[in-house]
């Protein structure tokens, strides 16, 4: 199969449309919020109900399932892609390296929705919650996105 062209703008519209309750993690996320970093890679997390919904909308990109959902479900993780990769987190909760419970719907209910490319918007953590989510697995690269955190928060508590 050949990748289509990916559109960045389509693909947020596509989120946006779905009915499933999106949550943009990991480095896309701190630029959505304004921190500048480099990355090519989207990561989504979803509740175990929503697979359906995500992949219906991203199916009429031409993107489609790594895993099907149950499948997905069982897992924890599974990838959507054509041309791009996203990489999609499945779960209610996720533990923190240091045994924090991180549950889905309350990080979705206090979620920013943020404006992105082409004028869409998409649901982000709050920064407080971005950082716990890059406590999941806690690699060289989610240290230094800690600490970028961290700094963002400060300034936004200077600004207050």
């Amino acid at each position: 199969m050949e990748a289509d062209e990916f559109d960045e703008a389509d693909f947020f519209r596509a989120l946006a449309g779905s009915g499933a309750r999106v949550l943009l993690i990991g480095r896309c996320a701190l630029i959505a919020i304004g921190i500048p970093v480099l990355t090519a890679d989207y990561e989504l997390w979803i509740p175990p109900s929503d697979a359906e919904k995500l992949n219906d909308a991203l199916a009429a990109l031409d993107m489609h399932p790594s895993r099907e959902p149950e499948e997905a479900r069982r897992v924890g993780r599974y990838a959507i892609e054509n041309g791009e990769r996203v990489d999609v987190l499945i779960a209610r909760q996720v533990s923190t390296v240091d045994g924090v419970h991180v549950v889905f719907d309350d990080v979705y209910a206090r979620s920013l929705v943020v404006t992105v490319t082409g004028g869409g918007t998409v649901r982000v953590p709050t920064t407080e919650d971005l950082i716990s989510t890059k406590r999941f697995a806690v690699r060289a690269k989610d240290i230094a996105d800690i600490r970028l955190l961290e700094a963002h928060a400060a300034r936004e508590k200077a600004r207050a």
